[in-house]
């Protein structure tokens, strides 16, 4: 750990504080049309798909390979976190495996 990485911890939970913050007041204001509903539904899915190419981009055939064990477990279990915690434990075994 650096001397900084107290400072930069505060900072970061500050700004996920206020963004939260933000949010909810926000909505105080904004009445909830049935755009605004399917935007805020689509909202996690977004978040997951830029993190998981993330992910994948840097990772390798591991990361791909778990990507598309995800993808098929959602579509058989119908559970976004059953799914998404099967694929760390489909990259945790490839990568075990030398992958």
């Amino acid at each position: 750990m650096t001397e900084s990485f107290s400072a930069l911890l505060a900072v970061m939970a500050a700004a996920a504080f206020l963004c939260r913050m933000a949010g909810f007041t926000l909505m105080r204001f904004v009445p909830v049309s049935p755009r605004v509903e399917a935007a805020l539904r689509a909202t996690p899915l977004g978040v997951m798909a830029g993190i998981t190419a993330l992910a994948v981009q840097a990772g390798g055939l591991a990361e791909g390979l778990a990507l598309a064990a995800v993808v098929g477990l959602t579509l058989v279990l119908r559970s976004d976190v059953a799914a998404a915690l099967l694929g760390v434990v489909v990259v945790a075994g490839l990568r075990w495996a030398g992958l």
